[in-house]
């Protein structure tokens, strides 16, 4: 961390704690940045938690003389964060992936929210760093929101208040995603708020290159708006209901519809049928690619992005589906990885 003057010591005590399972040189990367961040290096410790990795990512981090805690059985993230905050007595936890590069002014930025002590987290704006390595890096970087103010919850990089993190019992460790919108649920129940700032905080390293990444990576999602969905299924603030139904909604059209209309044509001997499923499609994606037009980097990323927005729908409620037989066979459920 960059030395900073006597004044500027005065900051409050941050803990960094990056998690990660096979990050390889992107641990590296983020612990690199954590070590340039402007902070004074007195007000902060670094927690690496690693999640049974089959690489040298333990002995990378106690290299660069970072404090190391390897958690065994099940890995999740919301395990490893866990992990992370409950060996500190720092007033605050920034709480970071270990595929993400930390900008050096994030958390003295985000400081400056936390003397409201009704803040319970502060998030910036994440980015993908390799938009050009691969059209699904692309079409993600536009993904991330960019709403400022209250928002419903942060993701996995985001300044805590470890007060707030006590009293709901940090993360739900038996998530196997969806940790942090469930958490700043039950934040928000006590009545503390969530803060997105207009304000750089980390890039990603996404990774994804092939399908079956980005097929993988959705099943979790879809995976985890069903099971956070049911656990507020009747409460007064029922978490991703919306979203759960508008994903089982449009990827049963898009299920149906396809091979419905492909069926109709060759029954009809006409064309019509595929033609009206084009334009329904065409219309549902150019919506999102208009939407995301100012931030998209080319017409092609917000072209890309409208057909993500859509077609996505499918691996997402396959990732539905896949919980609720889970649930009714009550089986244990097991992580979903998308990176190698």
């Amino acid at each position: 961390m960059k030395e900073c003057s006597t004044t500027e010591n005065k900051l409050l005590r941050i803990a960094i704690v990056p998690i990660g399972r096979n990050e390889g040189d992107r641990l590296r990367r983020c612990l690199q940045s954590i070590q340039a961040m402007n902070y004074p290096p007195s007000q902060v410790e670094v927690i690496y938690v690693d999640s049974q990795s089959s690489d040298d990512s333990v002995a990378l981090a106690e290299s660069m003389g970072v404090r190391t805690v390897v958690i065994d059985g099940p890995t999740t993230a919301a395990r490893g964060r866990n992990a992370g905050w409950t060996h500190t007595e720092a007033p605050f936890v920034l709480f970071l992936d270990g595929d993400t590069i930390l900008h050096p002014d994030f958390a003295r930025r985000a400081m400056v929210e936390m003397s409201d002590p009704k803040v319970a987290g502060v998030c910036g704006d994440r980015r993908e760093m390799d938009t050009e390595g691969s059209l699904y890096n692309a079409v993600f970087d536009v993904d991330w929101g960019e709403h400022y103010g209250p928002t419903l919850y942060f993701g996995g990089d985001a300044l805590v208040r470890t007060e707030a993190l006590r009293a709901v019992g940090g993360y739900n460790p038996d998530l196997i995603a969806g940790e942090e919108p469930d958490m700043c649920r039950r934040m928000r129940e006590l009545g503390y708020r969530i803060l997105h700032i207009n304000a750089p905080m980390t890039l990603h390293d996404l990774a994804m290159h092939r399908f079956r990444q980005y097929w993988r990576r959705s099943l979790r999602t879809g995976w985890a708006y069903a099971e956070v969905s049911s656990i507020y299924a009747r409460t007064s603030d029922p978490l991703w209901k919306t979203q759960s139904l508008h994903n089982l909604k449009h990827g049963l059209l898009w299920m149906l519809l396809a091979p419905s209309s492909i069926a109709a044509s060759i029954g009809l001997h006409s064309w019509l049928p595929l033609i009206a499923f084009a334009a329904l499609l065409l219309l549902q994606m150019s919506r999102p690619a208009w939407r995301v037009r100012r931030k998209a980097k080319s017409l092609s990323q917000a072209i890309a992005y409208g057909i993500h927005s859509e077609l996505q729908h499918v691996p997402l409620l396959f990732g539905q589906m896949r919980y609720w037989m889970r649930e009714r066979s009550q089986q244990k459920a097991g992580i979903i990885e998308y990176k190698s």
